[in-house]
């Protein structure tokens, strides 16, 4: 990998990481064309380059996210008089308990899933094709009818759920959690910004658990310029790609990701036979 590779995969995790089309599955395609090596490096990169996006994602929500922070930590003592909470304090509690499945899933499959990497495109389709498919029924069967204000714990824990698919390569993220708040009834917007909010934690200690294994890295020094660059252009993209899909959602539906996504994954299957 070289400074111009990091370049272009920061664009394209800032692009796909919110857009619901599934960054790691581009990068996994990036990474075959390119001939760049399936190994842990690669991984590492991934994982870590989505802290840029990350930071695009704290930045674009952080008067919300501080405003849940301090209110959840204020409520405390008012936990058990639960429905008198105040909305950011529920908001901060709903993150907690979406969150708890993916990480739970993050860790216990670890191993499991940096093996699947090896595999690119096949790994590459099979997301591609399932986020195609949540995308459509989500946008077909939700009614779209609910705002934030009216989750509950069940939707939280549902839409965190949706979440554990995201941690296998390929799977969209954003994909599969605004597919799951449309499932439980919330407009595209809704949906969508509670995905995001939900990412924070799940994302920070991704990057933050591949961090502790950079300590093993050979080529350490070599490596960290060509994440800076990654991350860096992640984050810049990331940011303009969250402000424009929020636009996007007000009035317009998921299909064209759903259709995006199939026609991709049927590209990595023909290549994958091509050789």
């Amino acid at each position: 990998m070289n400074i111009f590779h990091a370049f272009l995969l920061g664009i394209l995790q800032g692009l796909t990481e919110f857009i619901p089309v599934s960054s790691t599955a581009h990068l996994l395609i990036a990474q075959h064309f390119l001939g760049l090596p399936a190994d842990d490096a690669a991984f590492a990169f991934s994982v870590l380059v989505q802290l840029g996006t990350l930071l695009a994602l704290v930045i674009f929500f952080w008067k919300d996210l501080v405003s849940i922070f301090i209110d959840t930590l204020t409520n405390l003592r008012g936990l058990r008089n639960y429905n008198s909470l105040p909305e950011n304090a529920k908001m901060g509690w709903y993150i907690i308990l979406a969150t708890v499945p993916a990480l739970l899933a993050g860790v216990l499959l670890k191993k499991y899933v940096e093996q699947l990497f090896g595999m690119p495109l096949t790994e590459a389709a099979i997301r591609l094709f399932a986020a195609a498919i949540l995308l459509t029924m989500g946008e077909y069967f939700g009614k779209r009818t609910r705002k934030l204000n009216s989750m509950k714990w069940m939707d939280a824990l549902f839409v965190g759920m949706m979440q554990v698919i995201a941690v296998f390569p390929g799977a969209s993220r954003s994909g599969t959690t605004i597919s799951g708040g449309m499932f439980r009834g919330f407009d595209r917007n809704s949906a969508a910004r509670f995905a995001f909010l939900m990412s924070v934690p799940v994302m920070l200690a991704a990057g933050a658990y591949e961090a502790l294994d950079l300590r093993k890295m050979a080529n350490l020094g070599s490596f960290l310029p060509l994440l800076a660059v990654g991350f860096v252009t992640a984050a810049v993209v990331g940011w303009f790609a969250i402000k424009w899909l929020l636009n996007y959602l007000n009035k317009n539906s998921l299909y064209i990701f759903a259709a995006y996504c199939a026609i991709i994954g049927v590209l990595c299957v023909v290549f994958q036979i091509m050789g």
